[in-house]
């Protein structure tokens, strides 16, 4: 008797066990799902929450299971968004080790997980390593997909910024011009993936006083994405990136209408209290801070700062970056009590979050420099910008 239930209860659990991995199966479908709406909405905990579940239950498929390594680059992604880049790093790097053992050393998969973790070295400003991921990404993706697909332009496009902001714009300017090349061969040349290969060179010949030529391409990417609905925010790009010429040639009241569409498009597509409405309101006030209106900067300023400290929490790079936009307005304003405890948070931030060798705590240093000046704390301004010289030769040095 006791023999026929134990046969009973191996053959129950033989039937159970394929059930049991369907449902877990599906579990992980439905928390990654719903993690990737819940970081199209800004909203980050909920995105954590539900993709640490789906991590748990990945970690049951098995080592080389694709849908570990997916996973692993979703937590990735929103650690690097929130800037936990500590966190995310050894997340990707464990998702690329899943891909490489689930499909070989030669699957685009691969490649996109490679070009993550160079996007994290990118902003963390480790320019050399960024540059061998994104060119061991672009060798894998070329031999899986050929020269001519979409996903070869992209890296060669991501490629292309990261020379720029190294300062590299003539290696900058050809890497776009490929990219450009093959989107517009393998996706025509209204595609919306053209217009950001156009907006982005513009971009880049406007950051060398190139306006003229500039200017074609950034209205022709606005058009593109004019005529593409879906692609609102694309279109918000295209508008900051125009306001951006014309505030370039001092033409403040031609920006500012292109600043305010775009402000809008974001609020209506993300709401009032997403990071990227807070980067509209940061340019908005940017520009009125040129024309000396800080009556009006100040509260874009102030809602921007708030923003980023709730999305992000009190150490992320987009934070320090508000600070530091708000100390200089009060600095223009004379008010130099208020804008130094600003500086002084802002360089913790990006000493804590950058590491103390960033380009962005360069600029941080020397402006509080310029502050320390002001109230005749000159050995302590030379100092700062000592250190913030040292960082821009040491980055000099370094370009692969």
């Amino acid at each position: 008797m006791r023999r026929a239930t134990r046969l009973v209860a191996l053959a129950l659990a033989v039937a159970v066990a394929p059930g049991c991995r369907w449902m877990r199966e599906g579990r992980w479908q439905v928390h990654h799902d719903e993690g990737q709406r819940a970081l199209e909405k800004g909203r980050y905990a909920d995105a954590e929450e539900r993709w640490k579940a789906a991590l748990a239950l990945a970690e049951g498929f098995g080592p080389q299971d694709p849908r570990l390594g997916t996973t692993l680059s979703d937590l990735g992604r929103l650690y690097a968004l929130q800037g936990r880049y500590r966190e995310a790093e050894p997340l990707y790097q464990r998702a690329a080790e899943v891909w490489e053992r689930a499909w070989g050393a030669e699957h685009p998969a691969l490649g996109r997980v490679l070009e993550n973790l160079a996007a994290l070295h990118h902003t963390e400003g480790r320019y050399g390593e960024a540059a061998l991921l994104y060119e061991r990404a672009l060798a894998v993706k070329r031999k899986a997909l050929g020269e001519s697909h979409p996903d070869v332009a992209a890296t060669l496009h991501r490629l292309g910024a990261l020379n720029r902001v190294a300062g590299r714009y003539g290696q900058a300017e050809a890497l776009y011009l490929q990219a450009l090349a093959v989107r517009e061969k393998g996706l025509g040349p209204k595609h919306p993936s053209v217009a950001t290969s156009l907006n982005d060179l513009g971009s880049l010949l406007r950051a060398q006083g190139r306006f003229d030529e500039a200017r074609p391409l950034v209205e022709r990417a606005v058009e593109i994405w004019e005529g593409s609905p879906a692609r609102s925010l694309d279109l918000a790009r295209g508008l900051d990136n125009l306001g951006d010429l014309w505030r370039a040639e001092d033409a403040l009241a031609e920006a500012e209408p292109l600043y305010r569409r775009a402000l809008d498009i974001r609020e209506k597509a993300l709401g009032p209290a997403h990071p990227d409405v807070a980067a509209s309101l940061n340019r908005l006030a940017l520009l009125y801070r040129s024309q000396g209106d800080y009556a009006r900067a100040e509260p874009l300023y102030d809602r921007a700062v708030a923003i980023w400290e709730t999305a992000f929490g009190p150490r992320h790079p987009d934070l320090a970056s508000g600070l530091n936009n708000l100390a200089l307005l009060y600095y223009a304003q004379g008010r130099y009590a208020e804008a130094e405890p600003l500086y002084r948070r802002a360089i913790g931030i990006q000493e804590e979050v950058l590491g103390g060798e960033h380009p962005d705590l360069a600029k941080t240093l020397d402006n509080y420099g310029s502050l320390l000046r002001k109230l005749g704390r000159s050995a302590q301004a030379r100092a700062l910008e000592r250190r913030a010289t040292e960082i821009r030769t040491k980055h000099a040095w370094q370009q692969p």
